[in-house]
């Protein structure tokens, strides 16, 4: 078997008297996208800042392609895209990704850049101009161009469609379905459900501290949302009935709402 892009191995983490990572067990494939769910104060925020090294667990193990996170050098193969991106504000786009590819030590490819932003609908236009007057649609895509262009083999992108439109988020989606193609891993979080049935190979759902699943969204919908929707009808029916559609919004919605109650 390939080695794992990202491994975490029992991780716990308490902060302010407070579990907020009880023993998470996770991997990530190279070439496997890989949604992590759950709602606000699960603890996917802390597992990323684990991660990323900006935080320490109390216990247990993160690997990147098995290189322990704390050293630097593992995490040379990673981009990271931030919740909350805010580019300086005086420096204009084009301006903002030269650097961005400086600072990784790497040159621009015309050719790349160019389907990149044509992929994310940034014209040049926007890019002459300075991010103090980007909308939060426009900032989030220079933040994903400046990511994916990033020649890396695992990228971790947080809540990566926020402030996208409808437009933007399938042109996001194709971008990101682009690099998986290319054979990088991808973790993203998102609290868009539907994004992550349409884009993910897995769904982890984080509560608590601990991973309450991890599999496919159609095993997700399968185990937990078909039986709550089948009123009066069998489990193996309800089951049947949510494989059938395991792209159906609501039923990971309701598959969600189940594992976390």
């Amino acid at each position: 078997m390939p080695e794992p892009a990202l491994c975490f191995r029992l991780v716990a983490r308490r902060q302010g008297g407070r579990v907020v990572l009880d023993g998470v067990d996770l991997a990530l494939a190279p070439g496997e996208i890989l949604g992590l769910a759950g709602v606000n104060g699960a603890g996917k925020t802390t597992l990323l800042r684990c991660l990323l090294d900006f935080c320490t667990p109390d216990s247990g193990d993160i690997a990147i392609f098995g290189v322990p996170h704390a050293r630097p050098a593992a995490r040379r193969p990673l981009a990271y895209l931030p919740e909350r991106f805010h580019p300086p504000a005086h420096l204009t786009g084009a301006e903002f990704l030269a650097q961005v590819l400086a600072l990784h030590g790497q040159r621009p490819a015309p050719a790349a850049t160019a389907a990149m932003l044509e992929a994310l609908e940034l014209d040049a236009a926007a890019l002459r101009r300075t991010a103090r007057h980007y909308s939060k649609g426009m900032t989030q895509k220079l933040g994903l161009a400046a990511t994916l262009l990033l020649d890396k083999r695992l990228y971790v992108l947080d809540e990566p469609a926020s402030g996208l439109d409808p437009k933007a988020r399938a042109l996001f989606k194709r971008a990101v379905l682009a690099r998986r193609a290319a054979g990088a891993a991808v973790l993203l979080t998102s609290h868009a459900l539907a994004d992550i049935g349409e884009l993910c190979d897995r769904i982890a759902i984080l509560h608590g501290g601990r991973i309450r699943f991890d599999g496919t969204p159609a095993q997700c919908i399968a185990r937990f949302a078909a039986p709550a929707a089948a009123a009066g009808a069998t489990t193996s029916d309800a089951t049947a009935a949510g494989a059938a559609r395991p792209g159906a919004p609501g039923d990971l919605e309701q598959a969600f709402l189940s594992v976390v109650a």
